[in-house]
C-alpha cells in the first residue's frame, strides 16, 4: 500500500469542461472541496443552472481531455495558471491506493484493455475498466481496497496530469497522432512518456520493442521503474495454438503480447488466460465482423482514425473493398508495403477526398464518392460482378468522425444500418 498526499481536500477547485469526464470530476468533488464549474458552451452551464463568474482564486483546475489550452474560450487564463492544472487521474491518485494497469498508445488501447478486464474477471478479481474506453475513473461505485483498476489513457487525460502514478504502465505503439493539437511529435511523445516517468521503483513499465519513437525515447530518459519491452513477433506460437482468428491480424498480436507479459507479473494462471483469449470477440467497430456469407464478409472498423489503425487488417484480408474518409489527421500517412496494394481498391468519401488521393496515388487504385451511403451501394454493385471468390468489404475510415458524426460509435451505428438496409434490399 501507498501512502497518499490527498492535495484536493476542502479546496476551491474548477472543472473546465462539463462532458462526461468534466461531470463525474464534479459529482466526486463536490461533497469534499468547494466546485466552480465553466464550459466554452453556455447551454452546459445553464443546464445545470449554474452562472460561472472568473473572479475565485482557485486552488486547482481540473481540465476535461477535450479542453485544448491554446483553443478555447478561458486559454489566457489557463496559461497564465498552468501550474494548478490537474487531471481526473490526478484527483483519483489522491483520493484512492488501489493498483492500476494504465494502457496507452497510439493504436489499440481499448482492445488491450478490453482483453486484460476479460482475463482478470476470470480470474475472479475485482476490477473496473475505467478511463478513455468510456467510463470516467471517477464514476465507478463500490471501490474495495483489493479492486483492481485497467485504465485506457489518452495523450490528452496524460497532458494535463502531475502526480499520478500506475503500477504497471502500458506504451503499445507511437505514430505520428493528435498533431493538430499537440502541434508536434515531440510532444505528443512527451504526454503518452509521462505514464512512465511518474512510475515508482517498484513500477513496471510495458513498452514495445523496436517501436522507433518509443526506442528514441527511452535512450533519451532514464526511468525509476522497470522497463520491459514486449516482442510481438515472439507471440506467433501462442496464436497458432488458439482457434480464434481475432487474433491473426498484426494488431491484436500487438494487443496480445502487451496482456500475456502484463499477466505474467500479475502472476495469472496460463489456463485462464488462454479460456479467456480463445473465447474473445473483439470490440463493437474495431475490426468487428458484421456480415458473413459465403464468399462476402464485411468489417465494421469505425473505430479506425488513422492510417496506422487501418493497416493491420488491411494486411489481413484479401480482395478488399476499403471504405474510408472523415477529418483526417494532421502528420497522418499511408504507410504499407507495396506486396499488398493489389489486394486493395479504395473508395473515398467526404469532403477531404483529396488528402486521401493525394496519400494513395500510385498505390492504390482509388475512387471517390460524396457521402458513405453512395460509396456503399456503389461498392455492393460492384461485388457482384468480380470474379474473386473471397471479397471483403471494409469499413475503416481511417480519419476522425467530426466532419459527419458525433463519434466514431454513431459512424459505426450508421454503417450498420446502411448494411442491413442494402442487404435486405438484395
Amino acid at each position: 500500500m501507498r501512502n497518499v498526499l490527498n492535495i484536493f481536500s476542502d479546496k476551491k477547485i474548477l472543472i473546465y469542461g462539463l462532458g462526461k469526464t468534466g461531470i463525474s470530476s464534479f459529482n466526486f468533488l463536490k461533497k469534499k472541496c468547494k466546485v466552480f464549474l465553466f464550459d466554452d458552451f453556455e447551454k452546459n452551464l445553464k443546464s445545470l443552472k449554474y452562472k460561472f463568474v472568473l473572479n475565485s482564486n482557485f486552488d486547482y483546475i481540473i481540465i476535461s481531455p477535450g479542453i485544448d489550452i491554446n483553443n478555447c474560450k478561458l486559454s489566457k487564463f489557463l496559461k497564465k495558471n498552468s501550474h494548478k492544472i490537474y487531471s481526473d487521474l490526478d484527483i483519483f491518485y489522491s483520493f484512492y491506493k488501489n493498483d492500476c494497469i494504465t494502457i496507452t498508445g497510439t493504436n489499440g488501447k481499448s482492445t488491450a484493455c478490453q482483453i486484460l478486464y476479460e482475463v482478470l474477471l476470470k480470474h475472479k478479481r475485482d476490477v473496473k475498466l475505467v478511463g478513455n474506453i468510456g467510463n470516467p475513473i471517477l464514476s465507478v461505485k463500490k471501490v474495495k481496497p483489493n479492486t483492481i483498476f485497467v485504465i485506457e489513457a489518452s495523450s490528452y487525460q496524460l497532458e494535463y496530469s502531475k502526480i499520478f502514478k500506475s503500477k504497471y504502465g502500458v506504451i503499445l505503439n507511437i505514430t505520428p497522432d493528435h498533431i493538430e493539437r499537440h502541434k508536434t511529435i515531440n510532444q505528443y511523445v512527451k504526454a503518452k512518456f509521462k505514464l512512465l516517468k511518474n512510475q515508482s521503483k517498484k513500477s513496471f513499465g510495458f513498452v514495445k520493442k523496436n517501436d522507433p519513437m518509443i526506442k528514441k525515447e527511452l535512450k533519451n530518459k532514464n526511468f525509476k521503474s522497470k522497463i520491459i519491452q514486449v516482442n510481438p513477433i515472439k507471440i506467433n506460437k501462442v496464436i497458432n495454438k488458439l482457434d480464434n482468428k481475432y487474433f491473426f491480424t498484426d494488431a491484436n498480436k500487438e494487443n496480445l503480447s502487451f496482456v500475456l507479459s502484463v499477466s505474467e507479473k500479475l502472476k495469472l494462471k496460463k489456463n485462464l488466460i488462454f479460456k479467456t483469449i480463445s473465447k474473445f470477440k473483439g470490440l463493437k467497430y474495431r475490426q468487428q465482423i458484421i456480415h458473413k456469407e459465403k464468399n462476402l464478409t464485411i468489417i465494421n472498423d469505425s473505430k479506425s482514425t488513422s492510417f496506422s489503425s487501418s493497416i493491420g487488417v488491411l494486411k489481413s484480408n484479401s480482395n478488399i473493398y476499403w471504405l474510408l474518409g472523415g477529418m483526417h489527421k494532421k502528420g497522418d500517412r499511408f504507410k504499407m508495403p507495396k506486396k499488398f496494394h493489389k489486394r486493395i481498391k479504395a473508395f473515398i468519401f467526404g469532403k477531404e477526398r483529396n488528402f486521401f488521393n493525394k496519400q494513395l496515388k500510385g498505390k492504390i487504385e482509388c475512387k471517390n464518392f460524396n457521402r458513405l451511403r453512395d460509396a456503399l451501394k456503389f461498392v455492393l454493385l460492384k461485388i457482384k460482378d468480380e470474379k474473386f471468390s473471397d471479397k471483403t468489404i471494409l469499413f475503416s475510415p481511417s480519419a476522425a468522425s467530426f466532419d459527419s458524426f458525433k463519434n466514431f460509435e454513431d459512424r459505426g451505428l450508421y454503417f450498420n444500418k446502411l448494411i442491413k438496409k442494402y442487404l435486405n434490399d438484395k
